[in-house]
């Protein structure tokens, strides 16, 4: 079976993970895996470029403003994939 390493985590999620852990009974190995279950077999869904900087919750856009409106037009053309 494949193994996957993480290096380079911040103290406060190997923390959390081990609350999480304890919390359901479980080693921290489990929950790690339950944890990327969870997240990974969802449906992966798109999301525009213009949702994605709408999104307040999302720190990387906080200062861009965008004429919505216009970008909206311009957003309903195909792309050549």
């Amino acid at each position: 079976m494949p193994q996957l390493l993480v290096r380079n985590l911040e103290p406060i999620i190997v923390d959390r993970l081990k609350e999480r852990a304890r919390l359901h009974g479980v080693a921290v190995e489990e929950e790690h895996r339950r944890i990327l279950r969870e997240v990974c077999l969802q449906p992966i869904q798109a999301v525009s470029l213009i949702d994605f900087l709408r999104n307040h919750d999302n720190a990387a856009a906080s200062g861009v403003e965008l004429d919505l409106e216009r970008s909206r037009e311009t957003e309903s053309r195909p792309l050549n994939l």
